[in-house]
């Protein structure tokens, strides 16, 4: 069962009161961008308030609170070093962590086998195929990073070769330098992880910038960062969980800021302040911050209209396919076989990769698989009994018929959520970035674009939300 938090339930108290507010900043979207932004603008003495849809905070990082007062994470859910924003504002709110369970195999499941190996990517390690396959995927991987390496992370389509680069495929760069079927499986089975696309649906300048932002001001980013566990972007998780982020950070932001159940319809310009109307209040402000995924803010009513650029932005950017399943068992038994609960499958009805999501207090077993890019659209429409069907089946396939025995299923589908309509990320196919890039962070006028699609370090994660919106707070009270 899914139980809001005791700020939430506050909060949606708050809210059921229409009001009009007077302020110098109003922000539309409580996720950590939007969050994030309030607490650096509050630091300097500003009045603010947040204008959020869903009837509670955190925007994609959502807990599901189970019965014995544990929680799982069914959207955000991991930390990593170079991760330097979401880590201090984790110290800020005296919230801690504990690493990511690696311990034990991993398992590639190819051709209908179960092939246990040693050692995840983040620790150099390669999943067991074919010599020849490791050592092309090895290669095009070392490829990748070079080439990222490459890119001013700031503005990746100012690279002299970003048109080449962004009018290809992510998936015909791949195929033009790898032709094993291992390889490209493992290639492949990586970028459902990291984007929960298809490698045929971003383009390659895209995906190199993505590369690029997996790391900090000092430590260029690489692939292994994005997908290993130890030392890399799934390295740890929080006590309590990731929500914890969102709801300590509105408590201290203040309750009577924060309006929920408050999707915005329009930001309109009058006289020198705009008016951002939503269904519960209409709020007068000097800047606007828009903290949500370019795709929904194009959903917004602009007067005067957005410059073109950044409308044409909003209708091309999709966001990434994504859902999450948790099964739930009394204790972790996959420990005692010798596993670490990852696998990369090339097959299955639901779930292609799955971590230990046990807790640290070790009160029950969890295994969270992905359900991603074209599993999760061909999934939309089924039943959540048949998704848990399929998850089981997954899990007995991976882990053995142990894995049947589960106590609770917990389903995500980000795809499905009103205010989501998929993650993690938004992404750039084919054209995108070398044309409009530059308005995924430009203001229009006294209008700020925040949101994790716009930060030039950890874009997609939650490091990169909390970034953007200091970045737009840092932009505002220059204007002051």
């Amino acid at each position: 069962m899914y139980l809001p938090s005791l700020i939430s339930f506050i909060l949606f108290l708050v809210t059921s009161v229409a009001s009009t507010r007077d302020v110098d900043v109003a922000i539309v979207g409580a996720g950590l961008s939007g969050l994030a932004a309030a607490k650096d603008i509050a630091k300097a003495g500003k009045t603010f308030v947040i204008l959020e849809a869903r009837d509670r905070v955190g925007g994609r990082v959502l807990g599901a609170h189970l019965a014995h007062g544990e929680v799982e994470e069914l959207g955000a859910e991991f930390v990593g070093p170079t991760q330097d924003r979401v880590l201090a504002l984790a110290a800020l709110l005296d919230l801690t962590t504990y690493p990511t369970y690696t311990t034990g195999k991993s398992i590639l499941y190819r051709n209908g086998t179960v092939h246990p190996y040693g050692a995840d990517l983040a620790t150099g390690g390669l999943p067991p195929v074919g010599p020849e396959a490791q050592a092309e995927l090895a290669s095009f991987i070392t490829e990748l990073d070079h080439l990222a390496s490459e890119l001013d992370v700031h503005a990746p389509w100012k690279h002299a070769n970003a048109p080449a680069w962004d009018g290809m495929t992510l998936r015909s760069f791949a195929e033009s330098r790898m032709t094993l079927q291992d390889s490209l499986l493992l290639f492949e089975t990586a970028i459902r992880s990291i984007l929960s696309t298809e490698t045929a649906e971003p383009s390659l300048l895209y995906m190199l910038s993505y590369i690029a932002a997996a790391g900090n001001q000092t430590n260029a980013g690489t692939i292994a960062r994005l997908i290993g566990s130890k030392g890399a972007a799934q390295d740890s998780r929080i006590n309590g969980g990731t929500q914890l982020l969102a709801t300590r950070l509105a408590e201290r932001l203040g309750v009577e800021n924060i309006f929920l159940n408050s999707p915005v319809r329009e930001v309109k310009l009058k006289g020198d302040r705009y008016t951002v109307r939503s269904d519960t209040v209409q709020v007068s402000a000097k800047h606007v911050v828009i903290a949500m995924s370019p795709p929904m803010a194009g959903r917004i009513s602009y007067d005067p209209l957005l410059p073109a650029g950044r409308d044409q932005l909003t209708q091309r950017m999709p966001m990434g396919s994504i859902g999450k399943a948790i099964a739930i068992y009394p204790k972790p038994w996959w420990r005692s076989l010798g596993f670490n609960g990852q696998v990369q499958s090339d097959t299955g009805g639901a779930i292609r990769a799955t971590y230990d999501n046990t807790p640290a207090s070790e009160s029950f077993g969890a295994i969270m698989g992905f359900i991603e890019a074209d599993e999760m659209r061909a999934l939309d429409r089924v039943s959540q009994t048949e998704i848990n069907r399929l998850v089981i089946e997954d899990l007995v396939r991976y882990f053995g018929p142990q894995a049947a025995n589960v106590s609770q299923i917990l389903i995500q589908r980000w795809d499905l959520e009103e205010f989501s309509r998929g993650g993690p990320v938004a992404y750039c196919p084919p054209g995108v970035l070398t044309k409009y890039g530059p308005f995924l962070r430009n203001p229009a006028a006294r209008i700020h674009f925040a949101g994790t699609e716009t930060a030039p370090y950890w874009t997609g994660y939650m490091d990169g939300a909390i970034r953007s919106g200091e970045r737009v707070a840092a932009e505002i009270l220059s204007d002051f």
